[in-house]
């Protein structure tokens, strides 16, 4: 996959993948890069993301981790592609509209074609999901 630059607005100077539709278009964007303390991914919640209690819908949460076991993967490669193939989630608390989203995490082992991986989302700092999961390398096939 290969990341763009985002040059305007909160998240100028994070990174985005443009080709990921559903991610890119529909439920984010969502955006990661690498600080002082690794990988990270985050997004701003919006009223897109709610659901009728006025909390982020839970599979808002769980897509935003999806794609933050790639971004916490990502190693600036611009011709790697995967798929998860195992996911684990545990909701802790809600997040509201506003509240900047953030996950980081770790690799915690795998090999040439499997990465093991586990982060938490907070919401303002406040722990919201812990996730992990599994992503699979492969060849990119046709679009």
């Amino acid at each position: 996959m290969n990341a763009t630059v985002e040059t305007e607005g909160e998240f100028a100077g994070w990174q985005v993948w443009r080709d990921e539709p559903f991610e890119y278009e529909t439920a984010g964007p969502f955006y990661f890069r690498t600080d002082e303390q690794g990988q990270v991914a985050a997004f701003r919640a919006q009223r897109k993301h709610m659901n009728l209690s006025g909390v982020m819908h839970g599979g808002c949460l769980m897509t935003f981790a999806d794609f933050a076991l790639f971004a916490l993967a990502h190693d600036g490669e611009s011709d790697g592609y995967g798929v998860t193939i195992a996911f684990t989630s545990e909701f802790l608390s809600g997040a509201r509209v506003g509240e900047y989203m953030q996950a980081r995490g770790e690799i915690v082992g795998g090999g040439r074609s499997i990465t093991f991986l586990r982060g938490i989302i907070t919401a303002d700092r406040r722990p919201v999901l812990n996730f992990s999961g599994t992503i699979k390398k492969q060849r990119q096939t046709g679009k």
